[in-house]
């Protein structure tokens, strides 16, 4: 079903609308609440930097979080060593 919605999201104090699925407009919304956390984190840490700059630093740690996420989740060593353990297995009760 591709049931669509209208919304406006407000982030960083500009208004952003935007044409979502129904089911994910819960996750859009959280994602612009996280956005207005951080942003608001920085402003006041920052009080004199550019709305630019306090952007591009949200942008920034986003960015970093997302890539240490899939870095943790790569299976990548793990499947590898299945694959030469299996191979092993394999080759032992091939010769039995």
């Amino acid at each position: 079903m591709n049931d669509k919605i209208r919304i406006n999201l407000q982030m960083a104090g500009f208004s952003y609308p935007l044409t979502i699925l129904r089911e994910e407009e819960e996750i859009v919304r959280e994602a612009a609440r996280q956005v207005n956390v951080r942003v608001n984190a920085y402003r006041e840490y920052y009080s004199n930097m550019p709305t630019e700059r306090i952007l591009m630093m949200t942008a920034y740690q986003f960015a970093l979080e997302s890539l240490q996420q899939k870095e943790r989740n790569d299976t990548e060593p793990y499947t590898e060593k299945l694959k030469e353990l299996t191979e092993v297995l394999e080759d032992y009760f091939r010769d039995q």
